[in-house]
């Protein structure tokens, strides 16, 4: 038995890092200015939404105090 796991060889390694490296270049990256819209578009939904709990968990805290 051989010493080699099936699929170590080398050339498959190679192989499969220049595949690796030609699917990278397929990739169309974001510019900076696009990425940092949509960075403070993420975190101004965030802070919004969690706002928006807030509000409603105030809200539902003092429903259940008025009722109790």
């Amino acid at each position: 038995m051989s010493s080699e796991k099936k699929g170590t060889s080398p050339a498959l390694k190679r192989s499969w890092f220049q595949g690796l490296k030609s699917e990278f270049g397929k990739i169309t990256w974001p510019t900076k200015n696009k990425l940092a819209k949509e960075a403070v578009l993420v975190i101004v939904i965030a802070l919004l939404l969690g706002c928006l709990i807030v509000g409603i968990d105030a809200l539902l805290k003092y429903g259940l105090s008025y009722l109790w």
